[in-house]
């Protein structure tokens, strides 16, 4: 009852809350918006959520804005248009999701060209993400929406930092963000700033996270035909030629044998290959995108692997969302059993405050950031997860280029993050390729490590 009196008094806050509160010499208005898109196949599918996917169209926007002084900047933001993990249909192709998403794109760039507010770029987004959730109506969902939206918020936060010459990661002191917490996360919040969770600075580097997707060779053994473009193409390929010390492993969710022994061969080629490396130390996530049926399907997976692989279920970091993303209508599957193993995170549900506090109520003990589902978003889930002491991880949406340099810049700045997860190199390296000479340690990684500390540059770091 607690937590859902919680949820209410947040709800009513937000709506008690005033616009923009106050004048700050800082804030700037979105003065113009233009967006376009790129589209890409991918060298090899990917399987999740139980759909094979092949391809990728990305949604760049630019964005210019002026503070009360006159002075302009551009900024420039670009997502993955992920309609098959936001957008999921009995009924609706991908083609009808991804053209429902980029009608609602274009909805929302009217509306974001349309605000004349001023505001900071976290201001801003707190009038507009409302504006696009009501565009979006009831045909597109939630998660769709924000995903839609993201690249529009990176490219405000992108201009205001390059507007003031600086960083937007220096941005979110209170010098520029004047309003507390309390604003945009409820009364618990009030009196805490969002600089006391942001770092200013990037980490210098960060491990990399290699996806073994559910539909991936793990051996050579599994290749049928090999794709032959010089990139690996097996497990051990991958470790050797990036250095890799973490392991994403993709399961079902819906055959318990199957989503075993697909753990267990990863443990154990892993295994072999980091011996002949003389690596010690590497880790493993479980990520089931929400198809077990219920969390005694996830324990029961959990301890075969304990008990046939000890050490292996030792390097298990995190479980990303095993069960349904409507966690309202299914509060039965509760994760306080299975977190007592390992830390179980919220990735699907995560589009509001509201479901974050549900999520710790029904026994997750960890949230994952994603850029998709914008910058201001994840900056205050990220704010809220810490002061919860939560588990903290920042995932991916096969983000290449610009994108991933948002959400490796994300995960560079939020402390306690595990990990960098990037596999756009695996599936659609060609969208990578402009940006390689401009970020090397970001694109090429040879150490398993991403070299993120190259991440301070003006904006967001990502130039158009």
């Amino acid at each position: 009852m607690t937590a859902n009196l919680n949820r209410r008094t947040f709800l009513g806050a937000l709506l008690a809350a005033p616009q923009i509160a106050s004048s700050n010499p800082y804030d700037i208005r979105i003065t113009d918006v233009t967006m376009d898109e790129e589209s890409y196949l991918y060298r090899t599918p990917i399987k999740f959520g139980g759909t094979v996917v092949d391809r990728v169209t990305l949604l760049n926007v630019h964005v210019t804005v002026k503070n009360r002084a006159g002075k302009t900047a551009q900024g420039f933001g670009s997502m993955p248009l992920g309609n098959v993990w936001s957008f999921p249909s009995k009924t609706l192709s991908y083609d009808q999701t991804l053209a429902a998403m980029q009608t609602l794109s274009k909805e929302i760039r009217r509306i974001t060209a349309s605000c004349s507010e001023f505001g900071h770029p976290v201001e801003l987004n707190h009038l507009l993400e409302p504006e696009w959730l009501k565009a979006a109506g009831n045909s597109v969902p939630k998660l769709a929406a924000l995903v839609t939206g993201s690249p529009f918020d990176a490219a405000v936060h992108d201009a205001y930092g390059k507007l003031y010459g600086r960083s937007t990661y220096h941005c979110y002191t209170r010098e520029f963000l004047r309003e507390d917490l309390g604003r945009y996360l409820g009364k618990e919040f009030q009196g805490d700033h969002l600089e006391r969770y942001v770092m200013k600075e990037p980490r210098a580097r960060m491990p990399l996270y290699h996806l073994v997707g559910a539909v991936d060779p793990i051996v050579e053994a599994d290749i049928v035909k090999r794709v032959g473009d010089g990139l690996p193409e097996t497990l051990p390929e991958w470790i050797d030629y990036n250095g890799l010390t973490n392991i994403k492993i993709k399961l079902n969710g819906e055959n318990i044998d199957w989503d075993r022994e697909r753990i267990l061969k990863v443990d154990r080629v892993t295994s072999e290959t980091m011996k002949k490396r003389n690596t010690t130390r590497w880790f493993y996530s479980l990520d089931f995108n929400e198809k077990c049926p219920n969390v005694e399907y996830l324990m029961g997976v959990l301890r075969h692997v304990e008990e046939k692989a000890p050490v292996g279920f030792s390097r298990i970091q995190y479980v990303e969302q095993p069960t349904s993303r409507d966690l309202k209508g299914n509060r039965t599957n509760v994760m306080h059993q299975a977190a007592k193993l390992r830390p179980v995170v919220i990735d699907e549900s995560l589009t509001d405050l509201e479901n974050l506090m549900l999520a710790r109520e029904m026994g997750y003990t960890g949230t994952a950031l994603k850029a998709c589902k914008g910058q201001a978003q994840a900056l205050l889930m990220a704010a809220a997860a810490q002061k919860w002491k939560m588990f903290l991880c920042v995932q991916d949406l096969t983000c290449p280029g610009a994108s991933l340099i948002h959400s490796a810049g994300l995960a560079a700045h939020v402390p306690g993050v595990a990990a960098i997860e990037a596999n756009a190199r695996q599936y659609v390296p060609v969208a990578n390729k402009s940006w390689e000479a401009k970020f090397p340690g970001i694109f090429t990684v040879k150490d398993g490590q991403m070299q993120t500390g190259v991440l301070n540059k003006a904006g967001l770091s990502a130039v158009a």
